[in-house]
């Protein structure tokens, strides 16, 4: 099925709801923005001048476990909102963290002194560099879904996705802003301890990366091939450095990362996993060189999580010219 919408049209209806600006139109920031788009939310894409190009032409391709559609979209390119400047109430950062540097620039005109910043990349080295320049403007924040970019459309691959916000400080979500964020499609979270929970996810994220790119194979083939207590083995060891860090994972945190990684038949692959053997640019050291780092300065021994990072930047080395 393929539903074309005006986003204008869907806007109309949204009165004093806040004005959201989307930096990417990835996985991420592609699914959540058509999430909040369907919605009626007044969604705007911050996006390079080619893929602006892509989507104001052909719109913005969705597939979910349920649907497929294109939706217009309002687009804005960098070099546009800096000729002419407009605030917006929330602006979500929804690039890889290599694109972090220059989205932090690209997003100058786009925030006034009311402006809520919340960053969904991997790892936590994006919390300081945000906060550093847009002090008291950050929200703690980070999805759950596994999704991918498939000729140019937006991919969401299961029926996981969940998006958890908080207050860096432990103090309230402002409510337009959870109000604003709460749309069919997704479950919305807002937690005091968001801290915790960026430590959790970047534990998750790197066991899962550890995982499939040291066995270069997805779960269930790993299962098969008789790593399950390898796996166990790397979930303690990564857990131990959130635990020696000040945020232990939780038992529940634990049991999820354990299923999934360990599933029978499982066809389930890191996005690491998945930008690595396509080729294209990784997050290896976001997600697994800042651990590495992390780790040592603790004085956590990870030589699961070392090994894989030599295996990974051998590979980066050999592309190079």
């Amino acid at each position: 099925m393929t539903q074309a919408a005006d986003s204008a049209g869907r806007q109309s209806g949204a009165g004093s709801a806040p004005s959201i600006l989307i930096a990417g139109a990835g996985a991420t920031g592609g699914a959540f923005g058509t999430y909040l788009l369907e919605a009626g939310r007044k969604v705007t894409f911050l996006l390079r001048q080619a893929r602006a190009a892509t989507l104001r032409e052909e719109g913005l391709h969705f597939t979910s476990p349920d649907a497929d559609r294109t939706n217009q979209v309002d687009v804005i390119t960098a070099e546009e909102l800096t000729a002419a400047p407009r605030t917006f109430d929330l602006v979500i950062v929804a690039v890889k963290a290599g694109g972090l540097d220059s989205v932090i620039d690209d997003i100058g005109p786009a925030v006034g002194e009311q402006t809520t910043i919340i960053p969904f990349l991997n790892g936590m080295a994006q919390i300081e560099k945000l906060q550093t320049r847009y002090p008291g403007q950050v929200l703690g924040g980070f999805v759950k879904i596994v999704g991918t970019i498939r000729d140019g459309a937006v991919v969401q691959l299961t029926d996981l996705a969940v998006m958890t916000i908080g207050d860096l400080h432990g103090a309230d979500v402002p409510t337009r802003i959870s109000e604003a964020l709460d749309v069919p499609g997704f479950k919305l979270q807002t937690v005091a301890g968001i801290i915790d929970g960026l430590w959790e996810k970047w534990t998750f994220i790197a066991a899962a990366g550890v995982v499939t790119c040291l066995f270069r194979a997805p779960v269930g083939a790993i299962m098969e091939a008789g790593g399950r207590s390898n796996v166990h083995a790397i979930i303690d060891e990564l857990e131990a450095v959130a635990a020696a860090a000040g945020h232990p994972v939780s038992e529940a945190s634990h049991a999820m990362t354990l299923k999934m990684l360990t599933e029978d038949g499982s066809a389930f692959t890191s996005s690491l996993y998945r930008d690595v053997t396509a080729g294209l640019p990784s997050e290896t050291e976001h997600i697994l060189g800042d651990l590495s780092l992390k780790a040592e300065e603790l004085g956590v021994a990870t030589p699961l999580l070392d090994l894989t990072l030599v295996q990974l930047r051998a590979g980066e080395a050999q592309k190079r010219p």
